[in-house]
């Protein structure tokens, strides 16, 4: 696999132990993650775009937390239906602009 332009991460609040737990866990991250990775598959853009979760990020009051880079946008209350937007905003080179946290 070649190095994808853009990576997506969703906070999970996986801890050290595996445990998941907190927040963003507790708000629909798994389903977050599944459906930004449709919305990757159904833009046919899978090699552009890599989609992962992550620990817990320590933004809990802002979460479910999602982060792009290269670009250094981070989203906060971030819900499943939010991950056309996103991923279209990736494609497109824009931010969904109510979703971005300071």
């Amino acid at each position: 696999m070649e190095k994808p332009k853009h990576h997506v991460f969703v906070c999970a609040s996986f801890r050290l132990t595996g445990q998941q737990k907190g927040f963003c866990q507790g708000k629909d991250a798994g389903n977050i993650v599944q459906m930004l990775t449709e919305a990757v598959e159904e833009h046919g853009v899978s090699d552009e775009i890599m989609v992962s979760a992550t620990g817990c990020l320590n933004l809990c009051d802002q979460g479910p937390i999602v982060i792009v880079y290269p670009e250094n946008v981070w989203y906060g209350g971030v819900t499943p239906d939010d991950a056309e937007e996103i991923i279209s905003a990736v494609l497109d080179g824009t931010v969904v602009e109510h979703l971005v946290i300071g």
